[in-house]
C-alpha cells in the first residue's frame, strides 16, 4: 500500500504544475521572465479621422500616449508589478487635458466634472472602483485605495471623496478640472438640445459650476469674451467615447487592468458608464486576460464587454484577438460603438474598435513602442 501511494504521488508530480501543487500541498512561485513584460493603453475612441486632426494636435496626442507608455514601462522594466504599472500609466493620462479623464474630463449637464475609475488585479481578482467624484485629482489611485484599504469594491460621490481624503490622496478644488475646450463641448451639446426642442434644456446652466474664480475675462471690441483655457484642444472623440485605460503583464506573469473617465458630455442624473463597473469596462484575470474598454458605456454595460472577452478566452479557449473582436462585433450588433484593449498571459495584444479611430499603443520588453490613432 505504501509503494502504491508513492507510485501515485510520482505520477502526480510528473503531471501538470497544478497537480504537483495539489499533491505536495504547496504553490510554486511564478517563474520570473522579464522578456514577457507588456503594456497596452488607450486614450478613447470615437470620430477620430485625419480630416479632423491637425499635425500639431496629432503630435500632441502621440507625445502624451508615449509619455504614458514610458511611465508604465519604466516600472515593469525595473521588476515592478502590473498593478503599479497600470496605475502610473493612467495617472499620466488623467493629468493631461487631452483626454477625457482627470484634468481633461467633460462637463455634465449641470456644469460639473464627475469622474469614474476602476482597477483590477488578475492574480487575486481583487478590484476597486470610484464613481461620481469631483475633487480627487487622480481617481485611478482612489480606485486602488478602495481595493487595498477597504472591504468594498465600489464607492461613489461624497463618500468616495471622504474615503480618498482619509487615505491621504491628493484632493483638489472642482475648478482644477476646468478646461475651456470641454466647456465649449458642453455649450455645443446644450445648443443642439435647444435646437431639437429637448424639454429640460431651459434648465441648463449658463456657466459651469466649476468655473475658476481667477479666470480672467478679456475684452474684445468692447465685449466680454469667454474664459480662456485649453481652447486649442478641439476634441474629436465625441460626447460618448472619451476614456483612458491600460492593461499590463509583468515579469511574474500577473495581469492588471485600469480604466478612468469623465463620462459623457452633458450627462444627467448622476449617470455612470461602464468604466468603473467591474466586468463591463474593466476586468483582469490571470486565467484569461486583462481588458479596458472605451465607448458608448450603456452598450458596454449591457454586453458586459470586459468579462465577455475574458470568458471567451477562458471557456471557448480562443485567442485573445479573436475573443476581443467577437465582443466588439457584438456591441456593434446591439447598436453601440467604441473599442477595447486586451492582453493575455502570453503577451498577446488585442486592440479592436468599430468607431472611426481609437488612441492606442503598446510597448513590450524590447522598449519599442507602437502608437496608432486612425483605423
Amino acid at each position: 500500500m505504501k509503494k502504491l501511494s508513492s507510485f501515485l504521488l510520482a505520477i502526480l508530480l510528473s503531471g501538470t504544475p497544478l497537480l504537483a501543487q495539489v499533491a505536495t500541498g504547496s504553490a510554486a512561485a511564478p517563474a520570473v521572465d522579464a522578456s514577457r513584460i507588456t503594456l497596452v493603453i488607450h486614450g478613447g475612441a470615437g470620430t477620430i479621422t485625419r480630416a479632423l486632426m491637425t499635425p500639431e494636435k496629432e503630435k500632441a496626442y502621440q507625445e502624451a500616449l508615449e509619455k504614458a507608455l514610458q511611465a508604465g514601462y519604466a516600472i515593469l522594466k525595473k521588476g515592478g508589478t502590473s498593478l503599479d504599472a497600470v496605475e502610473a500609466t493612467v495617472r499620466v493620462m488623467e493629468d493631461s487635458p487631452l483626454f477625457n479623464a482627470g484634468k481633461g474630463a467633460v462637463f455634465t449637464h449641470n456644469g460639473r466634472n464627475e469622474l469614474d475609475a476602476a482597477i483590477m488585479e488578475g492574480s487575486t481578482l481583487k478590484a476597486g472602483a470610484v464613481a461620481g467624484v469631483t475633487t480627487v485629482r487622480n481617481p485611478i489611485s482612489a480606485a486602488r485605495a478602495v481595493m487595498e484599504k477597504s472591504e468594498h469594491v465600489m464607492m461613489v460621490g461624497a463618500g468616495a471623496e471622504q474615503f480618498a481624503r482619509e487615505k491621504g490622496l491628493e484632493i483638489v478644488k472642482p475648478d482644477y478640472f476646468y478646461t475651456e475646450a470641454r466647456y465649449q463641448q458642453l455649450q455645443n451639446a446644450l445648443q443642439q438640445e435647444k435646437s431639437a426642442g429637448t424639454p429640460d434644456v431651459l434648465n441648463a446652466p449658463t456657466k459651469p459650476e466649476a468655473l475658476p474664480k481667477k479666470t480672467k475675462v478679456k475684452m474684445k471690441n468692447g465685449k466680454k469674451s469667454k474664459p480662456t483655457g485649453a481652447a486649442e484642444n478641439i476634441f474629436t472623440e465625441g460626447k460618448k467615447y472619451g476614456t483612458v485605460g491600460a492593461v499590463a503583464l509583468d515579469q511574474y506573469g500577473n495581469l492588471a487592468a485600469a480604466t478612468s473617465t469623465g463620462g459623457m458630455t452633458n450627462k444627467r442624473y448622476g449617470r455612470i458608464g461602464d468604466a468603473p463597473i467591474i466586468g463591463a469596462g474593466t476586468y483582469a484575470d490571470n486565467g484569461s486576460c486583462a481588458v479596458s474598454c472605451t465607448g458608448w458605456g450603456e452598450f458596454f454595460i449591457r454586453a458586459t464587454v470586459a468579462r465577455d472577452v475574458a470568458a471567451r478566452v477562458e471557456y471557448q479557449r480562443i485567442p485573445v484577438q479573436q475573443a476581443a473582436q467577437a465582443t466588439i462585433d457584438k456591441v456593434g450588433q446591439l447598436g453601440g460603438d467604441g473599442g477595447l484593449i486586451a492582453l493575455d498571459q502570453a503577451g498577446n495584444v488585442a486592440m479592436p474598435f468599430n468607431s472611426e479611430g481609437m488612441y492606442r499603443g503598446y510597448i513590450k520588453a524590447d522598449g519599442k513602442s507602437q502608437i496608432s490613432i486612425y483605423k
